[in-house]
């Protein structure tokens, strides 16, 4: 795998597998590129929550809008340039605010991998 340099204009955004809430996801570097973790962007419509047990050890910044992320023992809100740590076996729920939110993610190891 070379250097590469990537944008939100080059992700393909598809709604997040799994999951009835407004969320989408866009892998660039996944398994099929042979490294060994996922990059790549989300897009949480405003208002939308999503609820999962991580799969993966899970990295999300937050380029624009809000979030809130919270588990049973804490919860955070993170809004543009922070960055929010999900490890592997947690139970998180994540909201967008009424302005919704762009993140960029990276996972280890890859997260359709750890789904499937």
């Amino acid at each position: 795998m070379k250097l590469q340099k990537f944008s939100i204009a080059d992700a393909s955004l598809e709604r997040s597998p799994g999951q009835p809430a407004n969320v989408f996801v866009g892998n660039l570097v996944d398994e099929r590129q042979g490294g060994p973790i996922t990059i790549g962007y989300g897009r949480y419509a405003p208002g939308q929550s999503l609820t999962e047990t991580m799969a993966v050890d899970d990295v999300m910044i937050v380029l624009e809008g809000r979030l809130s992320v919270s588990t049973d023992a804490s919860a955070v809100t993170a809004g543009p340039g922070d960055i929010v740590y999900m490890p592997k076996g947690e139970a998180v729920t994540i909201r967008s605010r009424e302005e919704g939110a762009l993140t960029a993610y990276v996972t280890y190891p890859h997260w359709r991998s750890a789904q499937a």
